[in-house]
């Protein structure tokens, strides 16, 4: 296992779809230690597997004193008629906040290392990271789904960083 350094805004990585696992071996496996080993840190509520740098649809999350994973992810449903607004960060966005609009629930479906199907849902802080982590494995940030004047704020903010 290794703590694993995570990517940041401007790497290509973030923004490439990752592809789906097909075979459990011992790189995924690997990949899945390292996963859980990186969020298992204060302040990190969740880690796509691009954020590290490996293009496959993975992701572990850290809520509520709960660490686990899920591999080929995807949402099966959010509520349609309750959503939340809170500010969102993101490991590879660092030190940036800004409000965001989620789904208040989300349910996501993938597979276990075992390939036995995992269902991972809930509300407020874990839909949100639910719904983060898939937009990740699908090549997006969180600031893509910023209203225009945010965005605009968040990504001058981005440059002075730089």
């Amino acid at each position: 296992m290794a703590l694993r350094e995570i990517r940041i805004v401007g790497d290509p990585v973030l923004r490439t779809p990752c592809d789906p696992i097909t075979t459990i071996d011992d790189r995924v496996r690997s990949l899945v230690e390292d996963l859980l080993e990186t969020v298992d840190m204060d302040g990190r509520a969740g880690l796509a597997a691009n954020q590290i740098g490996v293009g496959l649809r993975a992701f572990s999350w850290n809520i509520d004193d709960e660490i686990g994973y899920v591999l080929n992810p995807v949402i099966v449903e959010v509520s349609e008629d309750e959503y939340q607004d809170g500010d969102e960060g993101c490991l590879s966005v660092p030190g940036l906040w800004y409000p965001t609009h989620r789904a208040w629930y989300a349910r996501v479906v993938g597979t276990d290392l075992d390939g036995r199907e995992v269902v991972v849902e809930g509300t407020e802080l874990m839909a949100r990271c639910l719904q983060h982590e898939v937009d990740h494995l699908d090549g997006m940030l969180y600031l893509d789904r910023l209203e225009r004047s945010v965005r605009k704020k968040a990504m001058r903010a981005i440059r002075e960083q730089l």
